[in-house]
C-alpha cells in the first residue's frame, strides 16, 4: 500500500487550503474555497489504505461510496485520481502496478521526452520557451530571451538530396518534417500559457514547477499529433502536476484526463470540438425545461455557446482551485466504470453496456451513481456526460433570473459569470443527478 500512496508527494495537514497555498497578493482576488474536509465522509488516507487487500487489490466500491459522499483528502488525491481515471486497474496487485508505473516512467514517457529533447534541448532543462524558435517554414529564430544557446542547431530534420531516394521514404521524411515544425511552433504558446496558469498558487512560484508543467504539455503535444496543444489544456494539466510529484506520473494522469476530454479540442472549419456536448445540453434543457430552452432560443442562444468555457476546461473558471478538484473527483467517481482500465490498455477491449451486470447488485456497486443509472436504462450517449448535466443544473438553478433579466446573450453570460466562486460542487453534482434521472425518465416514455 505504501508504494501507491507515496506517489502523491503531499504531506498530511488539517485543512484543504493548506495544501494549495495562495500567494498573499491574490488572497482577495481568487474565489473562496467552499470544500471542507468532513470526518466520516471525505476519503481519508486511513480509509484509502484499508480498501486494499493484502496483495493490493482495491475495493473500488468502498472507495466510490466515500468519494461520492465527501471527496478525497488532499494527501491522497493524486493516487486516487489515477484509479478514477482508469490509469490503474483496481483488480491489479501492488507489484503489477509498480511494474506498470516503472514502465510508463522510464520506457514510455522517458522515450518520448528523449525524442523531444533531441529536437529541442530546452525540454527537461528546467526552463521554458516564451518566444517563437522557428518560422512557419522551419527556419530557426535566434532569440536570447528564450534562455537558449543561440548557436545551437534548431533546424528540423530534412531530407538529404539523393537521386536514389525512394518516393515513399521521401514522403515519410516530409511528414516527419511537418510534424516537427508544427510541434516546435507550439512550444512558445505552451510557455506563454504555462506562466499564466494558476498564478495565484505558491506552487508555481517555483521555476522548476513551471518547467514541469511545460514539459508535460510539450511531450503530450508531440505524441498526440492530431490534437497537439490547444489553450485550455494547461488548465486541465495543472492539477495533475500539483498533485503528483513525479513528472512522468503527472503526465500519465493528464493523459488519462485527455482521454476523456480530447474530443473537446477537435475543431473543423464548420464546428468546434465541444459542439456535440453543447448539442446534448440543448436537447436536455429542451426536454426537462421547455420554457427555459425556448427563452434561450429566443435570445439566439439555442446553440448554448455561452456554456463553451464550462465544458471546455471543466469548470476551472467557475470554482476555486480546491473546489474544481473536488468537483472533478465527484464527477469521475459518479461516472466510474470498472472497465476503464481494460478499455484503455486491452488490445481488443471495449465497454459494452449490453453486457452490463444487470441485476447483480454487487457488481453494479463498482460503478459510479451516474454510470450505474445509465447501465440500468441502457442509455449510452457519450456526449451526455455528467458535466453536461452539471451545466444543465446550473442553468436550471438560475432559471428565474434568466427569465427575468436576460434580454440577450450578454445578459446570460453576465448571470453565469456572477456565479464564479459561489457554486457548491456537491450541490451541483446532486442537481445534475436529479436532471439526469428526469431526462432518462422522459427518454423512456
Amino acid at each position: 500500500m505504501g508504494g501507491d500512496v507515496a506517489c502523491c508527494g503531499v504531506v498530511d495537514s488539517g485543512e484543504s487550503d493548506s495544501f494549495y497555498a495562495t500567494k498573499p497578493e491574490y488572497q482577495d482576488d481568487v474565489p473562496k474555497t467552499r470544500f471542507k474536509l468532513r470526518a466520516g465522509k471525505t476519503l481519508s488516507a486511513r480509509k484509502w489504505n484499508s480498501a486494499f487487500s493484502q496483495d493490493g487489490q482495491l475495493d473500488i466500491a468502498k472507495v466510490l461510496r466515500r468519494i461520492q459522499r465527501g471527496g478525497v483528502h488532499p494527501s491522497i488525491k493524486g493516487v486516487v485520481w489515477e484509479f478514477l481515471l482508469g490509469s490503474f486497474d483496481p483488480n491489479s496487485t501492488f507489484n503489477e502496478r509498480n511494474q506498470l508505473r516503472q514502465h510508463r516512467r522510464w520506457y514510455q514517457y522517458g522515450t518520448w521526452k528523449s525524442e523531444c529533447q533531441k529536437m529541442e534541448p530546452t525540454i527537461g532543462s528546467g526552463t521554458i520557451i516564451l518566444a517563437p524558435i522557428i518560422t512557419t517554414d522551419g527556419r530557426p529564430i535566434c532569440d536570447p530571451s528564450n534562455n537558449r544557446d543561440t548557436q545551437e542547431d534548431n533546424t528540423v530534420p530534412t531530407s538529404t538530396p539523393d537521386a536514389s531516394l525512394k518516393h515513399e521514404e521521401h514522403a515519410v521524411d516530409t511528414d516527419l518534417e511537418k510534424k516537427v515544425i508544427q510541434w516546435k511552433l507550439t512550444l512558445h504558446q505552451i510557455g506563454l500559457d504555462v506562466v499564466r496558469t494558476d498564478r495565484s498558487l505558491v506552487f508555481y512560484e517555483s521555476e522548476a514547477n513551471l518547467a514541469k508543467l511545460w514539459n508535460v504539455l510539450a511531450v503530450y503535444a508531440w505524441i498526440d499529433n492530431e490534437i497537439g496543444y490547444c489553450q485550455g489544456m494547461n488548465d486541465l494539466c495543472s492539477p495533475t502536476v500539483v498533485l503528483l510529484e513525479n513528472e512522468a506520473d503527472a503526465f500519465w494522469c493528464f493523459e488519462h484526463v485527455m482521454r476523456r476530454m480530447r474530443e473537446n479540442f477537435k475543431a473543423t472549419a464548420s464546428s468546434i470540438g465541444v459542439q456535440s456536448q453543447l448539442n446534448a445540453l440543448a436537447t436536455i434543457i429542451k426536454m426537462v425545461d421547455p420554457k427555459l430552452h425556448q427563452h434561450l432560443e429566443n435570445l439566439d442562444g439555442g446553440e448554448y455557446i455561452f456554456a463553451f468555457r464550462m465544458l471546455m476546461v471543466l469548470f476551472r473558471r467557475e470554482f476555486s482551485f480546491v473546489d474544481a478538484l473536488y468537483l472533478w473527483e465527484l464527477m469521475w467517481a459518479m461516472e466510474y466504470n470498472p472497465s476503464l482500465f481494460s478499455l484503455y490498455e486491452g488490445p481488443n477491449a471495449a465497454m459494452d453496456r449490453n453486457n452490463a451486470p444487470k441485476g447483480n447488485d454487487k457488481l453494479l456497486k463498482q460503478y459510479g451513481r451516474f454510470e450505474r443509472k445509465n447501465l440500468k436504462t441502457g442509455f449510452s450517449d457519450k456526449s451526455s456526460s455528467l458535466s453536461v448535466f452539471v451545466v444543465a443544473g446550473i442553468l436550471k438553478s438560475k432559471k428565474k433570473q434568466l427569465l427575468r433579466e436576460a434580454r440577450g446573450l450578454d445578459n446570460v453570460l453576465k448571470v453565469l459569470n456572477e456565479l464564479t466562486g459561489k457554486l457548491d460542487a456537491k450541490k451541483a453534482c446532486n442537481e445534475a443527478l436529479k436532471i439526469h434521472k428526469k431526462y432518462l425518465s422522459k427518454m423512456m416514455q
